[in-house]
């Protein structure tokens, strides 16, 4: 069983499969929004696709043995497909300070770019999604308050929880 056609390098066509929870969801949304600045289109049939890219949690081992047992079925329909792994590549971005971590409530964490302008965080505790967001009246009223005990404010993180209202 081999793949049907080889699929045309000058179309940039993503494949994209997710194991994990729901922050890897959101994640591989934000994979594909980033390749898709570039031309890449996204694609439901990996045999059309030029990138196969497989989001997989690092913490929970059922994701991790579904991702190695994805990569062997891919294998035995194309052997000449090659496999480049991230695995540990993004801890190694943070110890260099390339990335920061965000350690949100449940144990679920987030890489940024250390370059990223400041903004704050509002987490849907029911899916996950992150919504990163600036307020400049927060950001007074955190100086305010550091005024008024005798502080400079140099940094500081906001992390907002919260349910999404039903319309």
């Amino acid at each position: 069983m081999g793949l049907k056609k080889s699929p045309n390098l000058m179309d940039k066509k993503i494949f994209i499969k997710t194991f994990g929870c729901q922050m890897n969801e959101y994640d591989s949304k934000r994979i594909f929004d980033s390749v898709k600045k570039i031309g890449f289109e996204k694609t439901d049939k990996y045999e059309d696709a030029n990138c196969y890219l497989l989001n997989t949690c690092h913490i929970r081992d059922k994701a991790k043995e579904k991702v190695y047992h994805e990569i062997g079925r891919v294998k035995k329909i194309d052997s000449k497909i090659s496999i480049a792994t991230v695995y540990r590549t993004v801890k190694l971005f943070e110890e260099a300070g390339i990335v920061t971590k965000h350690d949100f409530k449940g144990g679920k964490a987030r890489y940024e770019k250390i370059n990223e302008s400041h903004h704050d965080h509002l987490i849907d505790i029911k899916t996950g999604e992150i919504i990163e967001f600036v307020d400049n009246e927060i950001e007074k009223l955190q100086k305010k308050v550091a005024e008024k005990y005798g502080y400079e404010l140099v940094d500081h993180k906001l992390e907002l929880y919260g349910v999404k209202k039903k319309s």
